[in-house]
């Protein structure tokens, strides 16, 4: 009897878990081309429990790090979208470090083809010491949206984006969580509290003590939306981004020019702000978007040009900026 309640409570504590994690969004640099004094190249940091999730890594990311305090060098996996210095730079430096701290768990670096390549160069040239093991891998075929990585309760997938050079957003989408458990209708059904509620929630069909059959379905309601959040920077327009971003509780987004420069972002592969706002208007169900990678020929005061421009499409817009935190709720 004590295995049974010591293991509906392991089963409860599980689902308690997945349903109600914490996920929060770190901004640790949000310029591009090159960092500015008090404007980092553009990074982000996902925290989902204890899961870290990198995405870019350019020049000085360690700083930003540091500056918010993270326990950053536990960070499970570094998603890169492009080889492009900006974006990649830091990536040695953050290699290095993390070997300071004992390590148990493999570290994960995804990204575009060359990324195994300057990784591999990078140590050997720095002949750095590592002390855990480094699992690289390369999405071939950029051009394919697919599943790049998965954890318990959530999977990262990659999609193509339209850059100078092979480049891709990403998105990270949890899986539904159970629906809200009703326990008045597993009394009604005449299943006792305890272990069995517990292997109800976990989605098992049950017997009651008098023979009775009850499945979940008769005392949960319906499954709710896990929590997404997708990244894109350095791309034109492009119709498949706004489906893939769909339904985004936190969108973020490359405005990195103003439309009058419209014609100048196109040459070099950019979104203006305003495009930005018309992917996220596009893609429907996306609760806010936060504008990222500006080009340093903006002030701070400048900014707000952006942002205004992106309001006029969708309301929902804020500037990313530097050490700002995220959270990421449930919608219920």
């Amino acid at each position: 009897m004590k295995g049974d309640i010591s293991t509906s409570k392991k089963r409860e504590s599980v689902i308690i878990s997945l349903c109600f994690m914490n996920l929060e969004a770190f901004v640790l640099g949000t310029g591009g081309m090159m960092p500015l004094p008090h404007r980092y190249l553009t990074s982000i940091l996902l925290r989902r429990e204890g899961e870290l999730f990198l995405l870019d890594c350019g020049e000085g990311t360690q700083v930003s790090l540091r500056s918010l305090n993270l326990k950053w060098k536990k960070i499970t996996t570094i998603l890169i979208s492009h080889t492009h210095a900006d974006h990649i730079t830091g990536l040695p430096g953050i290699l290095m470090l993390s070997s300071q701290v004992d390590r148990n768990e493999p570290l994960y670096i995804i990204g575009p083809p060359k990324i195994r390549e300057f990784v591999e160069l990078s140590r050997r040239v720095l002949d750095m010491y590592i002390n855990y093991e480094i699992v690289v891998r390369e999405i071939e075929d950029v051009s394919l949206p697919q599943v790049v990585f998965e954890g318990e309760g959530y999977r990262v997938r990659s999609f193509p984006l339209r850059h100078t050079k092979p480049c891709v957003g990403y998105t990270l989408e949890e899986s539904p969580r159970p629906g809200v458990f009703h326990p008045e209708k597993a009394m009604e059904l005449g299943v006792p509290r305890g272990p069995l509620w517990s292997r109800l929630q976990d989605g098992e069909v049950v017997t009651t003590p008098d023979g009775r059959q009850v499945a979940p379905a008769d005392v949960l309601g319906p499954p709710r939306k896990g929590r997404k959040v997708s990244f894109v920077t350095d791309t034109t327009y492009a119709g498949n981004i706004a489906r893939e971003v769909s339904g985004s509780d936190l969108f973020i987004c490359e405005g990195m020019f103003a439309q009058e420069l419209e014609e100048s972002a196109r040459e070099k592969k950019h979104l203006t702000a305003f495009q930005a706002a018309t992917i996220a208007k596009e893609a429907g169900e996306i609760k806010r978007m936060g504008l990222i990678h500006y080009s340093p020929r903006y002030t701070e005061r400048e900014l707000k040009q952006l942002l205004r421009e992106a309001r006029e499409v969708f309301p929902e817009t804020f500037l990313c900026r530097d050490g700002q935190v995220l959270p990421i709720p449930y919608e219920d």
